[in-house]
């Protein structure tokens, strides 16, 4: 793929959705039921498929995406797990707020994983987290992880402490547009989408739905559906000392041609992870692993979730760990 396909990979399309697959107009054919929670004055998005009273399992998005990028993932497991994708406050169709914190972020997650009936079976539920969706999943494990079976991180950049400073200013530098953006068509919004960070993917079905469920009408036209101010004034807690601290067991998973978390980040993460964690890399997968893999992406989640974490009393927390880091914040 050019550098115009990457910058732009729909561009050429002119607004046209390319062909797809079966298996994946099979997967949104099992459309979610879609609600909203209230967390602290703001209404939070909430895609559920499967039964109640089944093992719970949420995934988490990452940066400026939304709850829709689980769509043709999610329907894979919701014969086994009642299943729930949310969208953080300002992303996707939750609400925006003035400012935003980990802690708020941690409280979405339970809430939202509450109101979807995650806690109702006897298991407790399996939290992913995607991207930026690993920094408040990390948080949940450390913080309330005695209430989770377990997490897994997926291609979250998670660095030793001296380029930590890096981390958080590529993240403010993230390429958001300036606020008020709008775009006069639906076909000129949708040239305009890229993935960050860049990176080729194949699959132009999943980018162009992606891209379709990241936009919003507006006066005007459409704009996308997140806040671009939202980390303005946004300060990261330690992910690293949150992971060896994790009070619930932990997978790590990865592309293997991430440019986000690398093999030597990786297994960086994998060396401060509670004893036994697994590390699976997604043979050809970038950043955006579901993206780029989504069936063998699927099938290393059932594998997983297959035969771990192994049980352990309900209530029981995980040995605590220690690790010298430093604050992000």
């Amino acid at each position: 793929m050019d550098a115009d396909n990457l910058k732009a990979p729909l561009a050429a399309l002119n607004g046209e959705r390319p062909d797809a697959p079966a298996w994946f107009r099979h997967a949104l054919g099992h459309a979610p039921s879609r609600t909203h929670c209230e967390v602290d004055g703001a209404r939070i998005e909430t895609l559920v498929w499967g039964e109640r009273g089944r093992p719970g399992l949420l995934f988490l998005h990452g940066n400026a995406a939304h709850a829709d990028w689980w769509s043709f993932v999610a329907p894979f497991f919701a014969r086994e797990f009642r299943v729930a994708a949310m969208s953080w406050s300002g992303m996707g169709g939750s609400q925006w707020r003035p400012t935003y914190s980990l802690d708020i972020f941690v409280a979405e997650a339970f809430a939202a994983a509450g109101a979807a009936g995650l806690f109702d079976g006897a298991a407790r539920p399996i939290f992913v987290g995607h991207s930026f969706g690993g920094f408040p999943l990390l948080a949940c494990a450390a913080r309330r992880g005695e209430e989770l079976r377990a997490a897994i991180v997926v291609d979250t950049p998670l660095l030793p402490p001296e380029r930590v400073k890096e981390q958080r200013e590529r993240m403010v530098r993230s390429g958001m547009p300036s606020p008020g953006r709008v775009y006069p068509t639906l076909a000129a919004a949708l040239a305009r989408f890229r993935l960050l960070p860049s990176q080729p993917c194949e699959n132009l079905f999943i980018v162009d739905f992606i891209a379709r469920t990241s936009l919003r009408e507006a006066d005007g036209g459409f704009a996308w559906r997140f806040d671009p101010l939202l980390w303005r004034h946004y300060r990261m807690s330690n992910p690293i000392r949150d992971l060896a601290s994790a009070r619930c067991p932990v997978a790590i998973v990865r592309g293997s041609r991430s440019r986000v978390m690398t093999e030597d980040s990786g297994a960086f993460a994998h060396a401060v992870a509670p004893a036994g964690s697994p590390l699976i890399e997604i043979p050809e997968a970038h950043h955006h692993v579901m993206l780029d893999q989504p069936l063998a992406f699927v099938s290393a989640l059932r594998g997983l979730l297959s035969g771990w974490p192994a049980a352990r009393p309900y209530g029981a927390a995980a040995p605590e760990r220690s690790i010298e880091a430093e604050s992000l914040s």
